[in-house]
């Protein structure tokens, strides 16, 4: 398959290197705002296979109109931009898109997702969610604890809104809070934390490196290719490989 890399910081970089290990696949277009192909333009994407988005939340939506354009297929790992924009286009474009291509923080995310049901039937629990990250990540809360707290909300009935931050004052009972932490190189920790006078019960994942999410965005690119026209997101991505488990 014939890639574009659609930003190139340090995770185009690194889906750059794993592709390049592989030798199955090829970079053939990278666009960077700091080299010689600084903005997509559809034209650019000819005899292109795929694309793997880790621009910029401000370049996501032209970048979308390029790949509906060139009938270009994407990956879109960006985190920040308004999903409303693919509201209705369905049938003009074929994009996968996730804050975290990470297979394990895919499980991480299904086995969350079925302790809140869990913990719904014990309503002395209470629930929040903390992420770490390196010092240089632009947005907070992170994709991924936005993931992980829709996964509870949807599960967890006495949840019903997140918070983000560290308001003043006394937090709302049905509030499900997101802690972000920004320090040093830490590629990305996920808790949550189920809590209550007797006991507390952590789920945690640990990213070691930024290789899990880049391998995940091209396992994710492999898979898209094969779809149908649609939006599609890492829980289609999972459901299919788990089938009826």
């Amino acid at each position: 398959m014939r890639f574009a890399l659609i930003g190139y910081g340090r995770m185009g970089k690194m889906v750059h290197s794993l592709i390049n290990e592989g030798g199955e696949h090829e970079v053939a277009l990278i666009v960077d705002p700091l080299g010689d192909v600084g903005k997509l333009e559809s034209s650019m994407l000819a005899g292109i296979d795929v694309a793997v988005d880790f621009s910029s939340s401000e370049a996501v939506p032209g970048n979308i109109e390029c790949y509906a354009e060139a009938g270009c297929p994407a990956v879109i790992g960006t985190t920040g931009w308004d999903h409303s924009i693919l509201d209705g286009a369905k049938g003009d474009v074929r994009i996968i898109h996730s804050g975290n291509f990470s297979v394990g923080v895919l499980v991480f995310l299904r086995i969350v997702s079925e302790a809140s049901k869990l913990i719904d039937a014990f309503d002395q629990y209470d629930a929040a969610v903390v992420e770490t990250h390196h010092r240089a990540k632009a947005d907070h809360p992170s994709g991924t604890a936005l993931m992980i707290a829709s996964g509870i909300i949807e599960n967890l009935s006495r949840k019903k809104s997140i918070g983000i931050g560290c308001p003043d004052g006394r937090i709302a009972d049905d509030v499900l809070e997101i802690s972000s932490v920004r320090v040093g190189s830490v590629p990305g920790t996920h808790a949550v934390f189920f809590d209550s006078a007797v006991d507390t019960i952590e789920l945690r994942h640990t990213a070691r490196s930024r290789s899990g999410f880049a391998s995940g965005a091209i396992k994710a690119a492999e898979w898209i290719i094969r779809k149908d026209n649609g939006i599609y997101t890492m829980d289609d991505f999972i459901t299919d490989i788990l089938g009826g488990r």
